[in-house]
This record gives C-alpha cells, structure tokens and sequence, in this order.
C-alpha cells in the first residue's frame, strides 16, 4: 500500500477512455471499509458518466457563472474562481466523476451549535478517509484521481441536480491519466514530527 501512496498523483488532464465499473465498485468499496466516527459510515457516493456526467458538468459551469455575478455563497473567495473555472474543464475531460455526500449533514452554508459542529468534523474526517481510500485503490488500478472541493462555488445548484438535501462534501474525477506530474514538494520530516 505504500507504493500507491507514493505513486498517487492529482491528475488534472484525463484519457476520454470510459472506466471499467468493476474498478469502479472496487474503489467504492474500499472506501466503505474506511474508518468512521461511531461507526456512523456519513456516506454515500453517486457515480456520474457519460451524458449525465455532461449535465452535472454544466450545472457547475452554470452555478460559477452565477457566483461571479453574485459573489452569494464566496465573497472573499472571489480571487479563486478562475481555478473553479479550470477545475470545469477537468470535470468534462474526467470520463467519471463521483460525487460524494455527507448523509448526516446539511448545508455547510448555515451555522449549527458547538455539538453538532464536533459531529460534522468527525464526519468529515471519516469521509476524507473513505475518499483516501477510494483514491488508492484507484491509483492501484492504474487510475488517475483528481479530490475536487471547488464545487463550493456552485453548491446550491449541484445539491438541486443531484436531488439531495444530505451535504455535497465534493467530487472526485476518475479516468485513465493524460499526464504524469512530478511528485509535489513535501515538508521535511523533521518540521512535522515530534516525539514526547
């Protein structure tokens, strides 16, 4: 497992090639087996190929649109919209995309009290784990992987797509790489690690 560790890349360019859906089951599945708060499992993915992937795509282009108008959901994140945009043009390169969902949750654009703020963290983190896992079972297929959090810029209106009131955590793009980026830089070992 270490070697898809290290082997794992963000892939930002893709294949047109489709994704076998038994490698896509398998990814799925793994991330199932991911450790999860009070053995809550928050989550549910929701596989999108094809035209409805194209809709789905559309949809994000659509709600970017309109926050570059509005700026209602990101008003101080209005410097990163460009990257939303590009993150677009990987979307409809991706052959697959993977929406993930947070089925304890709501919104993150409303507040909610201290206790169930603990809760949607714990959550979070049980899906982070769940999508690591995802990612590397990917990564050991041969697969390209790209963690997509800019659909905060159109989150309402990807919410109303998929048909969901549960929490839209992000997408996930899955396909056959394009490219071969070098490893990124890391801190040193020394600057993250401290015994006591």
């Amino acid at each position: 497992m270490i070697k898809e560790i290290e082997d794992r890349r963000s892939i930002r360019k893709y294949k047109p090639d489709r994704v076998n859906k038994t490698m896509i089951e398998d990814m799925i599945y793994s991330a199932t087996l991911a450790p999860s708060a009070k053995n809550r499992q928050p989550w549910k993915f929701i596989v999108y190929q094809g035209d409805e992937k194209d809709k789905l795509v559309e949809v994000m282009q659509q709600g970017i649109n309109a926050e570059k108008i509005s700026h209602e959901l990101m008003p101080e994140w209005v410097f990163a919209i460009p990257d939303a945009e590009n993150t677009v043009r990987i979307m409809q390169e991706a052959p697959c995309l993977i929406a993930v969902l947070n089925t304890n949750q709501k919104t993150p654009f409303s507040g909610i009290e201290n206790e169930k703020r603990i809760v949607e963290i714990c959550d979070s983190l049980s899906i982070g784990a769940a999508i690591q896992n995802m990612i590397l079972t990917a990564t050991g297929y041969g697969l390209g992987t790209l963690w997509i959090a800019n659909t905060c810029f159109a989150y309402n209106d990807l919410v109303d797509f998929i048909g969901t009131d549960c929490q839209l955590t992000g997408l996930v793009a899955v396909g056959i790489a394009d490219e071969s980026p070098d490893k990124r830089p890391r801190k040193p070992f020394e600057d993250i690690i401290e015994f006591r």
